[in-house]
């Protein structure tokens, strides 16, 4: 418990491309080495983004800060060791390599840990995306992920009925519904 405290958000810097290759890398790290309560979480930044192309949209994800991986961990020298060791990994943002935690406020203002402990919607409720690309559209729930915290929802893009899958910090519940209209 008393290691969970100490266990702070750090930034680690990697060849480009390599973000992902070394959030696997340290995954296993962890599964070998049983260092679960060591290395709590791995994050690479996305986001969702919209292409058209031939006249057909997709939506895909889109790396926010390429070349950066963010980890919470307990650090210590044998930490820093491995990390900085592990294949694509150049060393961890700080002076002079020396790994520097990032505050509680950058943790926010970056979305590493605003996790919703009460989510109150449910499927079918109307909605307005509060933060991201899709700011200030309105759309319906369609499927909710607890595990994941994540919710389907369905805006009205282009003419057209899209899904995306949000975070439950982008979206709130619009408490009057009544007053939207929609078209068909």
């Amino acid at each position: 418990m008393s290691e969970q405290k100490t266990a702070r958000w750090y930034i680690l810097h990697t060849y480009s491309g390599y973000e992902s290759l070394v959030k696997k890398s340290i995954e296993q790290i962890v599964e070998n080495g049983n260092l679960q309560d060591v290395i709590l979480d791995i994050k690479i930044p996305t986001e969702t983004l919209i292409e058209e192309k031939n006249g057909k949209r997709k939506a895909y994800e889109a790396k926010v800060m390429p070349g950066y991986v963010f980890i919470k961990l307990v650090y210590s020298n044998q930490m820093w060791f491995t990390l900085t060791n592990t294949r694509g990994v150049t060393g961890f943002v700080g002076p002079n390599g020396k790994a520097w935690p990032l505050e509680e406020d950058e943790v926010k203002r970056l979305g590493l840990e605003d996790r919703v402990a009460d989510f109150s919607m449910v499927v079918g409720d109307s909605i307005t995306v509060v933060t991201g690309p899709f700011e200030g559209m309105v759309g319906v729930i369609k499927e909710i992920d607890l595990a994941r915290q994540k919710a389907q929802v369905v805006l009205n893009m282009f003419g057209r009925e899209t899904a995306v899958d949000m975070d439950f910090i982008q979206i709130e519940k619009i408490s009057n519904p009544t007053t939207i209209t929609v078209e068909e």
